[in-house]
C-alpha cells in the first residue's frame, strides 16, 4: 500500500543520504477519507496527540468543574509541555486545586523538550522531577477524574484503574471503534497510551475542529460536543501551554489564530483540526478535517517538515501563515563551520479521494 514515493528524502552534496518513509490520513468531519499518503489506516500508537480524547474523559467525569480548573490548565493537560517555568508553575498551582502532592504523581522528571531550558538546567545544576514532566499536566487532570469517579488515586496510572477504564471507553467512541479494536501499551510518561488506525486520529481532530464550529446537532452528542470544543479552543487560546517558546505546535497554533490545533505525539506522530473555511470547502470538505501523520522511523524533525508540507499541498493557510513554519518546512543540513551540506525534499504528492471511498486522479 506505500509506494516508493510516499518517502521524504535528505540530501548531502545532491546525494541521497536517508529515505522516510510517511503515512498520512486527510479524513472530513465524517470520517471519510479524503486525502492519503502511505497507508492511511496503518496500525499507529498516537501517544501524545491522544491527550486531547484523554482530557475529553477527563472532562467527562466532571473533576474538572469540581477542582476548579480553568481553560489553561485544560491546554497543559494536552500539552508536551516544555518545562519552562510557566508550566512548573501552573503544574504545582493544578496540583494544589486537586489537593495532591509531587509525590503522588506517577509520571518521572527527565530533561526538556526545550534545548533553551535544557541548557538553563544544567547551569544550575538543576534535576528535574515529576513536575517537569512534559505530561506533568495531564497527570493532574487523571488524579482530579479519579477522585471525581470515586475510584481514589493510588494506582490511578495503572491500565486497570477505573479512571483508565473511562479514557479507554472515551478513546473508543471517538474513533468510532468498538473497544476490543483500540490496542495499548504504556506510555513513557507511564500512562497507557492508544494504538488504531490512522485515520481514526484524524477522525478524532475532526471532530475536535467540528465541534469548534457548533456543526454537531446530534442532540444526544451536545454535551460531549461542548467539552470537545472547549478543549479545542483551550489549546488555540494557550498555544504556549501546549508545547513552548519556538516549538512547533505553539508556533503551528500561533499562526493559524484559532483555525487550528495541532499536536506532537512521541516518535513522530502528529494530528491536526481544521476548522471548516473556504479552504477545507476547496478540498471538497463541506465542514471541518482531520490531518494525521506518521513517519515511520520516529524522526521528528522530518515530522515538522512534513506535516508544513502536507498543509502547503493541501492549500490550508495563506502563504504569509505558512512563512511562519518555513523553519521547520525545509531544515537544511549545516556542518560545524557553518557550510550548508544539503537539505530536505519531498517526492510525494497526496492522492484524493471521494467520500465514497474511490481513488481520483486528480489532487488538490
Amino acid at each position: 500500500m506505500t509506494s516508493n514515493e510516499d518517502v521524504v528524502v535528505t540530501d548531502r552534496g545532491g546525494i541521497v543520504e536517508n529515505s522516510h518513509r510517511v503515512h498520512v490520513a486527510v479524513v472530513d468531519a465524517k470520517g471519510s477519507l479524503r486525502y492519503a499518503l502511505g497507508n492511511p489506516t496503518r496500525m499507529t500508537l498516537a501517544r501524545s496527540a491522544a491527550k486531547p480524547a484523554q482530557a475529553l474523559a477527563i472532562l467527562e467525569t466532571h473533576g474538572f468543574e469540581r477542582y476548579g480548573f480553568d481553560d489553561a490548565d485544560l491546554a497543559l493537560m494536552c500539552a508536551s509541555h516544555s518545562s519552562e517555568e510557566r508550566h512548573i508553575e501552573r503544574t504545582r498551582t493544578m496540583l494544589s486545586k486537586v489537593r495532591a502532592e509531587e509525590a503522588d504523581l506517577r509520571c518521572g522528571g527527565h530533561p526538556s523538550l526545550s534545548e533553551t531550558v535544557n541548557r538553563s538546567w544544567i547551569k544550575q545544576d538543576y534535576t528535574p522531577t515529576a513536575v517537569c514532566s512534559n505530561c506533568s499536566g495531564k497527570h493532574v487532570g487523571m488524579i482530579a477524574g479519579s477522585r471525581a469517579i470515586g475510584a481514589g488515586v493510588e494506582g490511578y496510572h495503572l491500565p486497570d484503574h477505573p479512571m483508565q477504564v473511562v479514557v479507554k471507553r472515551t478513546i473508543a467512541e471517538l474513533c468510532d471503534l468498538e473497544a476490543r479494536d483500540v490496542k495499548w501499551g504504556i506510555d513513557g510518561c507511564n500512562l497507557p497510551t492508544p494504538a488504531f488506525p490512522l485515520d481514526r486520529l484524524a477522525r478524532i481532530y475532526a471532530k475536535l475542529a467540528a465541534a469548534a464550529d457548533g456543526n454537531d446537532a446530534r442532540e444526544d452528542q451536545s454535551v460531549r460536543s461542548t467539552a470537545l470544543a472547549r478543549i479545542f479552543h483551550a489549546m488555540a487560546r494557550y498555544p504556549e501551554m501546549v508545547a513552548g517558546e519556538g516549538r512547533y505546535c505553539t508556533v503551528l497554533m500561533q499562526a493559524f489564530k484559532g483555525a487550528m490545533i495541532g499536536k506532537l505525539g512521541a516518535d513522530a506522530s502528529y494530528a491536526i483540526g481544521v476548522r471548516a473555511s473556504d479552504e477545507t470547502r476547496r478540498l471538497a470538505a463541506d465542514g471541518a478535517l482531520g490531518i494525521s501523520v506518521k513517519v515511520e522511523d520516529g524522526n521528528v524533525e522530518i515530522l515538522y517538515a512534513v506535516v508544513t508540507e502536507i498543509l502547503e499541498q493541501l492549500g490550508i493557510g495563506s502563504p504569509d501563515i505558512r512563512r511562519q513554519l518555513a523553519t521547520f518546512h525545509r531544515p537544511t543540513r549545516v556542518n560545524t563551520m557553518g557550510v550548508t551540506t544539503g537539505g530536505v525534499s519531498f517526492p510525494f504528492k497526496l492522492r484524493g479521494f471521494t467520500p465514497d471511498g474511490a481513488n481520483l486522479v486528480s489532487r488538490p
